[in-house]
């Protein structure tokens, strides 16, 4: 709808892997977690090529004192290959709330695995750009991320923080979170994803989504009583207890 792509390349951007799908690992880890990926020099050394050469177009300024807030934006804000007449119809439930609140104690930057011009539309049309209650700080678009070796699903594209820590030294693991519906993202940066319930079928789940509202309660409660968030468990998220 947004876009102009045609049927193919719609059904072939919104094919899910099979093991994306069906395994619930909100509890469990996959193999290829184990491995420290944040420690191997090849993919280090990455990370400090996008740090030189990667340029940030910035929206707004950081604030003094905040935390950093990273959102991916396919399955985790916006139900991308749903059909539909209106960008709102597959907006996920509370989204402007949610970045109302989470705008409070938090920088916001936006970071999905697309181009930057199709960020900046899909931005626009679900009126995030141009809200008065919250500002996003910038967008990364996938020339960001780096790609990395695993034995389980050969190479695949991650979102690696340090790209952000290494340009804005007032971030860092201990005040960031990244929310994510793919939790290979968080590969070289385990300890900062969480996993968002992916938002698919929007006219048939945007009744009772609430995910957005539980997840704005928790990211409140870290920011008032949690000064490292490398000692939080994200998974157990609904479970957290300030």
């Amino acid at each position: 709808m947004m876009m102009g792509s045609i049927e193919a390349d719609i059904q072939e951007a919104c094919t899910v892997p099979e093991e994306e799908d069906v395994i619930d690992d909100f509890e469990t880890s996959h193999p290829f977690e184990q491995q420290s990926y944040d420690k191997q020099e090849v993919y280090l050394s990455k990370v400090q090529k996008r740090i030189r050469d990667y340029k940030i177009e910035m929206r707004n300024e950081p604030r003094e004192g905040k935390k950093l807030l990273v959102l991916d934006i396919d399955y985790t804000l916006f139900d991308h290959c749903s059909a539909a007449e209106q960008a709102s119809e597959l907006m996920r439930p509370f989204l402007h709330e949610f970045l109302t609140s989470a705008y409070q104690d938090y920088d916001i930057v936006i970071w999905s695995a697309t181009g930057m011009r199709w960020i900046e539309e899909k931005m626009r049309l679900l009126g995030v750009s141009t809200n008065d209650n919250y500002k996003i700080i910038f967008y990364l678009d996938s020339s960001a991320m780096i790609s990395i070796y695993t034995e389980n699903r050969g190479v695949v594209d991650v979102k690696p923080l340090g790209v952000i820590w290494g340009k804005f030294e007032q971030y860092s693991a201990k005040n960031t979170i990244m929310f994510d519906d793919i939790r290979h993202n968080f590969l070289m940066n385990p300890k900062s994803g969480l996993r968002i319930r992916p938002f698919r079928q929007a006219h048939l789940n945007r009744q009772t989504d609430r995910e957005l509202l539980k997840l704005a309660v928790y990211l409140k409660n870290i920011a008032e009583n949690c000064d490292d968030f490398t000692k939080l468990n994200h998974r157990k998220w609904e479970h957290y207890k300030p």
